[in-house]
C-alpha cells in the first residue's frame, strides 16, 4: 500500500511497525499516510502506532529542507512523466 500511495502526486506515505518510527514519519518527514503490514503487526500495536502518528506534528527545523527536496524531486518526476 505504501508503494501505491507514494505514486499519487502530493502524497507522502510510510510503513511503520513501531511507535518511534511512526512519530518520526510525521515529525521528520511530514507524511500524510501511515500504512502497516497486516502480517507483521497486530491490532493492539497498530492502534498504539497509529495513535502516536496522529499525535505527532511536523517539526520542521533540520528536516524542513529535506522535505522541500522531496517535494521538488516529486514535482520534477511528475513533470517528466507528462512530457
Amino acid at each position: 500500500m505504501v508503494m501505491c500511495a507514494n505514486k499519487v502526486k502530493g502524497v507522502f506515505a510510510g510503513n511503520c511497525h513501531d511507535v518511534y518510527s511512526a512519530e518520526r514519519l510525521s515529525k521528520s518527514n511530514n507524511a500524510q499516510v501511515l500504512t502497516f503490514g497486516a502480517l507483521v503487526i497486530g491490532p493492539k500495536l497498530a492502534i498504539s502506532v497509529a495513535s502516536a502518528w496522529l499525535k505527532s506534528d511536523f517539526q520542521g527545523g533540520r528536516s524542513k529542507s529535506k522535505v522541500e527536496r522531496m517535494h521538488a524531486l516529486e514535482e520534477e518526476s511528475f513533470l517528466k512523466q507528462i512530457s
